[in-house]
């Protein structure tokens, strides 16, 4: 192809490629269908990328197919086989938001066809960005949100329902508006899939949770059960993918800050979860919010208990601390800060020495980091210098930085 004239306006203006589907903006550029598509609905422009125009609505949806060049085009091809230039097949049409109507008509009125229908539009959805915003216009993501609740005990057709709802990406205000149409039942049918679905589902069961409870109100997130926070560890020990492990520990941080609702995580295993996974977690950000996680729920009486009923709670807290980044330091601190002012007591104490703990923050004060934290610190060994100040298990090095 690089040894090859190609002429210059069979090529795409945004990305210099052969264009395999051009179409027309009302500007009169034209462009191949992909990438337009993609600087229109993917990164969401709304002009046109060559005359910086302003595009109406009407024009984003009326892409005219420019057949004379897309001929030529095909017609150059065969012309330069030899050269190892295939033939672009002839596109199919985009399909529009009436054909999506029928479809999901159908599905309604015979429920038999259902499946047949998720099938097309999973199709569908894997297409184009375009598709995306035509399957949304025609209430797609509402009838795929009601399949999911008619149909918990059909796991064919929840999963696959919750698959294309998943990569639909449903914005802020869709996501809303499931969630107050008590009809549907949103979040009720995504915990269902979350506790029964096959691993892949739950993983998106996991991510649509994080977007609807980021929207929902504080009723909604004080009204949380138990069983939700087992769950969301259970993904997390499950390794189901990063992406929805970090989802998981997103979700969990949504939720600890309102109501009971730290407890209820301590109740459902958090803690003692958490702690066992920070042994082997390698990526800094899912290392940063486990901390971020421990942090919050160190907050409550329950939640340092439970630290501190782990043999290895402590150990692996300070461990990380100067070991990932920054925040995850920060998190460290804190966490120790939590423990030393309203958990301390003789055992807690000199655990604290054996394990190192004491030695890593007077190395905190030491070391190139975070002012806060250093100042979080100095106070945590002010408080306790009588137990520490003169203990052996303090490297002499460090002694001289001891507060």
């Amino acid at each position: 192809m690089d040894e090859i004239d190609v002429p210059s306006h069979f090529l795409c203006p945004i990305s210099l490629q052969l264009m395999k589907d051009p179409v027309t903006l009302s500007t009169g550029i034209t462009y191949d269908r992909e990438n337009i598509e993609k600087w229109l609905f993917s990164f969401q422009n709304n002009t046109c990328p060559v005359t910086k125009q302003t595009l109406l609505e009407t024009d984003l949806n009326n892409l005219i197919p420019n057949h004379t060049l897309r001929r030529l085009i095909q017609s150059w091809c065969t012309l330069n086989a030899s050269f190892g230039v295939e033939r672009i097949p002839t596109p199919k049409s985009p399909i529009d938001r009436t054909q999506i109507l029928k479809l999901l008509n159908e599905a309604k009125k015979f429920p038999e066809k259902q499946l047949n229908c998720l099938v097309k539009l999973r199709s569908i959805v894997f297409e184009s960005e375009r598709n995306k915003k035509c399957l949304e216009s025609a209430g797609a993501i509402e009838f795929l949100a009601l399949t999911m609740k008619n149909n918990l005990n059909s796991s064919s057709l929840s999963e696959a329902a919750i698959e294309i709802l998943f990569h639909l990406n449903p914005s802020e205000e869709h996501v809303k508006n499931l969630i107050n149409n008590e009809s549907i039942q949103f979040i009720e049918s995504l915990f269902h899939v979350l506790k029964l679905g096959s691993y892949q589902s739950r993983g998106y069961a996991t991510m649509l949770l994080k977007s609807a409870f980021e929207v929902s109100d504080p009723i909604q997130l004080i009204s949380v059960k138990k069983a939700i926070f087992e769950e969301i560890m259970r993904v997390l020990v499950d390794k189901i993918s990063q992406q929805a492990s970090k989802a998981a520990l997103k979700l969990l941080l949504e939720l600890l800050p309102w109501g009971r609702n730290r407890i209820k995580a301590v109740e459902g295993g958090v803690v003692l979860v958490l702690i066992e996974l920070l042994f082997d977690v390698s990526e800094r950000r899912v290392c940063e919010l486990m901390l971020i996680g421990l942090d919050q729920i160190c907050g409550c009486a329950e939640g340092r208990a439970e630290l501190l009923n782990h043999g290895a709670g402590l150990a692996i807290v300070s461990k990380k601390i100067l070991r990932v980044s920054h925040v995850a330091s920060d998190r460290g601190v804190r966490i120790m800060s939590s423990i030393c002012r309203y958990s301390a007591n003789s055992r807690v104490l000199h655990e604290m020495l054996h394990v190192g703990a004491v030695s890593k923050l007077c190395l905190v004060l030491q070391v190139d980091s975070n002012f806060k934290t250093k100042e979080r610190a100095k106070e945590i060994l002010k408080l306790h210098s009588t137990v520490w100040k003169n203990s052996t298990c303090i490297p002499v090095p460090l002694l001289s930085s001891y507060p």
